[in-house]
Order: C-alpha cells, then structure tokens, then sequence
C-alpha cells in the first residue's frame, strides 16, 4: 500500500521529464500519481485539488493523447481537467489503437479548434463522417478505412478547405462500398491548398480508363502525390499533353504537377511510356518510387527496356530513385533492361543519393559497379532479386568516395562472405539487409561486428551459426535495434545464450527468431532472464516453443516498477507447435500491458482466441499467418523500419473499457477444460 508520505505531487517540471522519457518509463511514472482506491487516496486527491485546474491544464497542453488518456485513467481531477483539454488541443493522433465511434465521438465533437487528426479507423465506419471532416483541420491522416465509402473522400473535399495534408488508406475496400469519380473531384476541387495528397487504396477499380484528368484539378501547391495503385495507361494520360485544350493541357501537364517533388505509385505495369511522361512532365521532381507487380509476363512494347532508363532524371534534380518489379502474383522481371540501361541511368544520376533496384534480372556486375562508381554521393544502395550479382561488384569499392549508411542486397544468391567484408569497410552502415543471401557465412558477422553506427541487421535465410552470432556480442550488439534471423536453420539456444546472458548493455528493441526448426523454451527463458526491451518478438513457425515462454516473457520485468512483460508490442506465436490453451491465461491483463500485435492459431481454440479479442479490442489478434505490425506492403530495402514502437496507448484502454468483459473469457477457458476433462 502507498501512503501520503509516499505519493508523488504533479508539476510541469514533472510532466515535461516524463515527456523525455521513455514510454515505458513514463508510464511507470505516471502510475505513482495514481489516485486510486489505496490508503491515503483522499489525501492525494486534495492534494492535487490545491492545484489550480488552469495550472493542471496548462501542463497538459504539452502532451499528446495517449499521455493525455494516461493521465485521465487516474483519477476523476485529471480525467476532468483532461476533458476539458481535448476541446481545444489542436493535435489528436493515436494510430496503434483503433478506436470506435462510442469513444471517438465524446473525444473529438467538442474540439472546434483541432487542426490535425490522424487516426485508425479501423472501427468505424460512415456514422463517423461528421466527427472526421471538420473545417478547421488542415492534416488528416486515417488508416484503415475499409467501411468507408466514397462520401468520406467527397465530405473532406466540401468541408475541409483549408486542408493541406491528406493521406487516407484502404478507403472502401470492405465489400459493398465504393467510390465513385464524383467522390473523386469533389476532393480536388475543393482541397485547393493540399501539399501532400496520399490516396493509398486501388484507384483502378473506381476510374475509367480515360479518367486520369480528373487529377489535373488537384492543388497547384502540390509537393506530394502518393497513389496506392494505378494504371500506367492513366498515369500516362494524366501527364501527357492533349490537342483538345491548349490553356487545359498546359494546365494539366505543366502547372498543376510541375510542383511535385516527390512521387510515389504502384502501377500495373511500368513501361517505357509512363517513366517517359514522368521525367518530361514533373520538372521538380526530386523523389521517384514506381512499384509494379504484372499479372503476366508484359510484352516488348508494353514494358520498360534501356531507353525507358535513358528518359529517366531529364530535369538533372533527381536525389531519389526507386524502381521495383515485384513477383508477388507472377515470376516476372526486366527481362528487357540490360547493362547498357544502366549506362544510361548512371550517366544521368551523378547526383543520386539513393538508389533501389529490384528484379532486374538481366543486369551484370558491370552494370550494377557502373552506378555504384557514377554517383559520389549515393549514401542508400539497395538491389532486390539480382541474380547476376557477384561478389565483384564491391571488389574495389574501396577506391570510391562512397559514405553508404544503408545497403540492401536482398535475393541476391551469389554473393558471399567477401562482399560484405569489403562494404564492412564503410563504417557509417546503419541498415544492412541480406535476407535471402544463402550463401552468407560466420565471416560476414565477424565482419559487421565493428560497425559502430549499425542499427538494422536482417540475416534471413543466410547459412550462419551460433558462433557467427556470438561474434555480435560486445559490438555491435551495443548499437543494434533490429535484428531478423528468421529461416537460418543451423541456429540453436545457444547464440541466445550468447546474446542474453546480462553482461552487456542492449539497445535491441526488435528481434524475429522465426522459423527456427531448433529453437526451445530455454532460447526465451534466456531472453527472459536478461531483461532485454523487446518490444517486437517473432517467433511464428518455431515448433518447438510453447506455453513456458509465453510464461517466461509475462513474468518479465524490464524495469523494477514496471508491470510484467510490459515491454512488449508485438508478439508472433503463429503455429508454434507446442502453445495450448493454458498460453491464454497469460495474454490476459496485467500480463503484456503494452500488447497490441498478437499473432496465433486460431485452431488452438477458437472460442477463448475470440473471447480474448473481444476482451481485448485494441489488440489486433491474427490467426491466419498475416504479417504483424505493418501495413502490408513489403519495404524491399528496409530503409524505413521502425527503431522501436514508442506508442503506448494501453492507459486508453483501460480508460474505455474498465474491467468489463473478464467473465466472457473465463468462462470461454472454463468450457475449454471441461471439454479436456470430458475427453479424459
């Protein structure tokens, strides 16, 4: 029991380090303020009524709405000092839990002065239009709008005039909704000031072919466009000048894009045509991302070949190229891009500073030493499914003035340890993915465990063992945040051993251990042990782990004052052979706190999978395999991954949902062992 002499008094000095803090141990902090049913609970709720609510909210004002609904979870002078504060905070963002309209409505309708809404609509649906399209807004950003229909786009377009930001996902992906161009214009037409415009769902299924102009009434302010998919017959048109109109083309083709410095798209099918009408139309063009995934193989003039490189960079002000040929619905490459394509490339990139090249099938070591050698100040060099890719290519890299921070060489099957050891050289590596480069060895850790500044190592699918692990420790152990050994089938328990034996200071937040055919529950009890952070644990396809590391990780503690397993983010235990029932007793609250990202196989038993997700809606529980933490899209030169997840919005919770629904799942458990009992 706390007493008064013990409880902690709030100030903005306070506050303001709790800030500073980490979010684990601002939590922990904030939970000593807590007035709650203890011993010398009246005492502190005078003491903080001494306080001037004026004063309280003041404080307040500095926090964002995950602390805000830590501090309102407290007690009832901070939760109605924090109500008071959501009616003119001018910032709501909370992404890591999807919120429903019950709570969202009380939360948002007040505030008449919010200027930036970001936000995961993954519970709601069209009811909330009125909430999310205000006028006074000029961000909005809203993941996961598959309930969604077009009425979103066209509200935010008629209500939101002076918006400058908008990026809006999976809109009307669920079945029975849909967006018509009507939907589409009113958007354009009346976001007259947009900078940044993110349309990440399929456009091809709501536009016509010949209705790529309508994106010629889109903001002349424009520095940003993002589609989620288009076609490259659109993409064409939209940038290609028309005879109909002299005034409208110029409009279309020169003022409206010129602005654009940064492009991303997936197309159906990238072709010399549209990489044509790019580089020729958008004149400020500094970023370019062009992604496609064909059905089949394209046909010769429907594909991109060397010309369709050489159009590539006319402008001279290129920073950032990526062009990527996935083969996630069809074994298809650049089979008609050659060495020569990249002469022309490298010739007019001279001024790249990064590069991203997948499926170029047909390209040799002296093409890919062509780029490499012509951009001095390239720092991101990432190449994707090179087949042709040798060792030869970093032979001499040492005679460049090359400073590269990020190297991705993923599928890239002939490389061996000698590579890395010459791009070892370079000691300002951060990021460094060899994924699928099976022919990596211990020598290639030795190599990168000097690297001081090395923050990412993904190592999936290469031939290491448990010494070349140990090789990390002592190293660059000390810098690592991410580390992925998923596939590497000669690793056993005793590289964790190795890692996690307490004597070294970690800074290792994410850490994916699939598919380790000999991983055991004594792996975890070391991970355990050692008080690690993880805030990202894969383990999926590990058949050997069961119910004791999932106890192991719940009663862990990484901070004296912290609640058990408080760490973790993310847990991935998808078709791990020995997890049962009993595993679910521990997923309950005040076990993983933190918890938002749940993988599992439903069959271990459905009812209590179900029951925990109801108990539990702000976790997102998958039971059939997907990915966890991530929005689908597969990033090819993982430049971009996340250090570690700060958000923590389990206080929110537990503000929404009190204690109600514990008796659903226990009973769901309590069936489940009369069934077992049954059947003995």
């Amino acid at each position: 029991m706390r007493t008064h002499n013990e409880i902690a008094t709030i100030s903005a000095t306070d506050i303001d380090q709790r800030r500073r803090e980490p979010p684990f141990m601002a939590t922990a902090t904030t939970t000593t303020v807590v007035c709650g049913d203890v011993e010398g609970s009246d005492v502190e709720r005078r003491t903080l009524d001494l306080l001037p609510a004026a004063l309280l909210e003041t404080i307040m004002t500095k926090l964002d709405v995950a602390s805000l609904c830590s501090l309102a979870s407290t007690c009832k002078t901070l939760q109605s000092c924090v109500t008071r504060v959501l009616t003119f905070t001018p910032n709501f963002h909370v992404f890591n839990v999807s919120l429903s309209m019950e709570t969202v409505r009380p939360l948002l309708y007040p505030n008449q002065q919010l200027s930036s809404l970001k936000l995961d609509c993954g519970r709601l649906g069209n009811s909330a239009i009125d909430i999310l399209a205000r006028p006074s807004l000029r961000e909005i950003s809203l993941h996961n709008c598959r309930d969604f229909s077009g009425d979103l786009i066209s509200e935010i377009g008629r209500k939101c005039k002076d918006l400058r930001l908008l990026c809006l996902g999976s809109v009307a992906e669920k079945v029975g909704r849909s967006i018509s161009r009507c939907a589409l214009e009113d958007l354009l037409n009346g976001c007259s000031h947009l900078e940044v415009l993110a349309l990440m769902f399929d456009l091809s299924l709501y536009l016509r072919p010949g209705d790529g102009r309508i994106f010629g009434l889109v903001s002349d302010k424009l520095t940003h466009l993002e589609l989620g998919h288009i076609s490259s017959r659109m993409m064409t048109q939209l940038l290609t000048p028309t005879e109909m109109s002299g005034e409208d083309s110029n409009r279309v083709a020169s003022t409206v894009l010129q602005n654009v410095q940064q492009l991303r798209l997936s197309v159906d099918c990238i072709t010399d045509a549209v990489v044509k009408a790019i580089s020729k139309s958008l004149t400020s063009l500094i970023d370019l991302d062009i992604r496609d995934a064909p059905l089949e193989d394209p046909r010769q003039l429907s594909d991109l070949t060397d010309f369709g490189l050489h159009e590539i960079n006319q402008n001279g002000k290129l920073k950032h190229l990526s062009l990527i040929r996935s083969q996630e619905f069809h074994p298809t490459y650049f089979r008609r891009v050659s060495d020569q394509g990249m002469l022309f490339l490298a010739d007019k990139c001279l001024g790249m500073e990064s590069i991203c090249l997948g499926g170029f099938c047909r390209v040799t070591d002296a093409g890919f030493k062509t780029i490499l050698h012509s951009c001095a100040s390239l720092s991101k060099f990432s190449i994707y499914h090179g087949p042709k890719l040798t060792d030869l290519v970093f032979h001499d890299i040492l005679a460049t003035t090359l400073s590269l921070s990020h190297v991705s060489l993923r599928r890239c099957h002939l490389l061996t340890d000698h590579a890395i050891q010459k791009l070892a050289s370079s000691l300002k590596l951060e990021n460094l993915d060899l994924r699928g480069c099976r022919n990596l060895r211990d020598e290639t850790l030795k190599a990168v465990s000097h690297l001081p500044k090395l923050k990412v190592l993904l190592l999936d699918g290469t031939d290491i063992s448990d010494t070349g692990l140990s090789y990390l420790k002592g190293g660059v152990l000390a810098s690592l945040v991410s580390l992925s050994v998923r596939g590497c089938r000669n690793l056993t328990d005793k590289f964790m051993s190795a890692l996690f034996d307490g004597s070294s200071k970690m800074a290792l937040r994410e850490l994916d251990l699939s598919n380790l055919p000999n991983l055991t529950d004594g792996a975890i009890f070391a991970l355990a042990k050692s008080g690690a952070p993880i805030t990202k644990l894969q383990l999926r396809e590990c058949r050997l782990i069961g119910d004791p590391s999932v106890m192991a990780l719940a009663s862990t503690r990484v901070h004296e004052d912290e609640c058990p397993g408080s760490s973790l983010s993310l847990l991935d235990l998808y078709d791990c052979g020995s997890i049962t029932q009993l595993s679910f007793k521990w997923l309950k609250k005040p076990f993983f706190p933190r918890l938002k990202w749940l993988g599992i196989t439903g069959s271990v038993n459905r009812d209590i999978v179900d029951a925990l997700a109801r108990r539990r809606p702000q976790l997102q529980v998958s039971c059939r395999g997907e990915e966890l933490g991530n929005d689908g899209e597969d990033d090819w030169d993982s430049a971009d991954i996340h250090q570690h997840i700060e958000a923590q919005e389990d206080e929110l919770e537990q503000w929404i949902l009190g204690d109600e629904g514990d008796v659903e799942m226990e009973d769901a458990e309590e069936e489940s062992e009369e069934d077992v009992s049954e059947e003995d």
